[in-house]
Parts: structure tokens; sequence; C-alpha cells
């Protein structure tokens, strides 16, 4: 008997980063209807009882919350060690949070802040949490990445932005990291039950950027705002990513709109990808 929607992701824990609001949310609330048990991390603790209490009303039972802020290393680590003591079994990762600035803004840890959240942060937060997900009989890294991929460069002598800043730029460099880190984390972990997989979510409609928007997204974001998708649409991709049974076994794969999508020549390029994850290993300690 063919499992129903309802029960499609029964037995299986699902953790999401940002998933205290916009497209993190609504994949938990996707995952939760779907049967999963639904962990989420957010830096805002207010917020974060608010999701679970959303989450809770649409029925998705015990909701574990975590707080931190996944720009700082050792938040990362505290979240990562919080997770391993109460989450028994990981059955899926959801690598979604990431963020916009216009202007550079440097971490704690005296990185540039994009690259620090957007890429470091689920680089290292996997590798820490990547024993506990070869336990689990089928498990999924999914990394929410980006279209604007494709016209982003890794800039390898200025990674950090010291010389030039963009916050484009930064952004466009951070979303080809995370297809980079995905293809690569497919190759490492190909003897496993592992699989790695990233995501377009299309145009989405929520407070991205907020902090520090570029000028240009002022004037734009009132016109398109009609124009762009839901976060529930927008999780959409996230959630067929983390659920679908046909992609058990697939891995190493770039999916838009719920589909298969080529990537960019840039984002399969193998030298590339393993200067990037030997340099990210150095900048988060990892040996």
């Amino acid at each position: 008997m063919e499992p129903t929607e309802r029960d499609l992701m029964a037995g299986r824990t699902v953790l999401i980063t940002g998933g205290t609001g916009g497209i993190g949310l609504a994949t938990a609330v996707g995952l939760a209807a779907m049967g999963a048990r639904v962990a989420i991390s957010g830096r805002d603790r207010r917020r974060a009882e608010a999701a679970a209490r959303h989450l809770g009303a649409t029925g998705a039972g015990e909701v574990e919350v975590f707080l931190a802020d996944l720009s700082s290393q050792a938040e990362v680590r505290r979240l990562a060690a919080e997770v391993l003591a109460r989450l028994p079994v990981i059955d899926v990762l959801v690598n979604n949070v990431g963020g916009y600035w216009r202007s550079r803004h440097v971490t704690d840890d005296g990185l540039e802040r994009t690259f620090a959240l957007n890429h470091l942060a689920p680089f290292l937060l996997t590798a820490l949490l990547v024993e506990r997900l070869k336990q689990s009989a089928s498990a999924r890294v999914v990394t929410v990445s980006s279209n604007m991929h494709a016209v982003g460069s890794i800039d390898f002598d200025d990674l950090q932005g010291e010389r030039s800043y963009s916050g484009g730029r930064a952004y466009n460099q951070s979303k080809l990291a995370n297809l980079l880190f995905t293809y690569e984390l497919s190759r490492r972990l190909d003897d496993t039950r592992v699989t790695a997989i990233a995501l377009h979510p299309g145009v989405v409609s929520t407070s991205f950027g907020a902090e520090d928007p570029a000028r240009l997204q002022r004037l734009l974001l009132p016109v398109m705002r009609p124009f762009m998708r839901s976060p529930a649409r927008g999780a959409a991709t996230s959630i067929h990513a983390a659920s679908t049974p046909e992609l058990r076994a697939v891995t190493g794969r770039y999916l838009a709109t719920c589909r298969p999508k080529a990537s960019s020549k840039r984002s399969h390029d193998m030298t590339a990808a393993d200067r990037l994850w030997r340099i990210s290993s150095d900048l988060v300690g990892l040996t």
C-alpha cells in the first residue's frame, strides 16, 4: 500500500535552520503535515516561540526549538552539540538560513557576514552533524541556494570582500558556494546513505535582506511584491527535496520548481570545489 502524503515523513526527524519565519517556517509546516518530527533553529527567542506555537496550531506535535546566530562559529558549534544531545536521529538537515547585506559586516570571527552565514554555517553544521546523519537508514542534506549562483564567481583572492565589497557580489558568491559545497559533499559521501541536494526556491516575498537592503531593493520591492511567491510556494521545492521517495538515492542534484535543473558551468568546477572545501575547513577549524 502506497503511503499517503500525511504519513510520507512519519517517523523521520528534520532539522531546519532559519525555521522561525519565511521559507524555513513554511518548510517546517509542510513537512510536519507529512508526519515529520520537526526541529527548527532561529536567532530570536520571541520569533522562535511564535513559530513553535504556529506549528503546534497546525498539528505538528512536539517541536524542538534551538536558538543560535549561525553567523558565529561558536554558535554553530553550540547548536550542533545541543542538536546531538536532543535528537537521537536526524534524517534530513535543511540548510535554509541565509541573508543579504548591502554594506560589509564582519562577524565575531572576523569574517564577512554573507560568506559566514550563507556558506560557512551550513558547511560547519553539516560537518558536525554528518555522523548522526549517517546513522539514518536514508538521510538527506538539503541546501537552499539561488538561481543567482549563475552570475556568481568565487574570488579566492578576496573571499571576505576586504579589497572590494558589493552586497550583490557577496550574495551571488555565497550561493555559488552552496552549489560547490553540495556537489563536493555528494562526492565525499558517495559510499554512505547520505545524499545532498541544492535548490532554488524562487523569488519569494519574505523579510529577506530587510536589515540592510540595497537601494534598488527598496525601490523595486513594493512594485515586485504582488508578483513574488508566497513563503508556502517558495518552500515547495525544499519540501519536495526533503520528502519525495524518488529522491531517496539521488545526490548531487540542483532543483528548481521541484524539478531537476542544470546549474552553471562554474558550479561543476571540481578543482574550485575542492579548493573551497579546504579553505572552508581551515576557516572553521576543521581538520
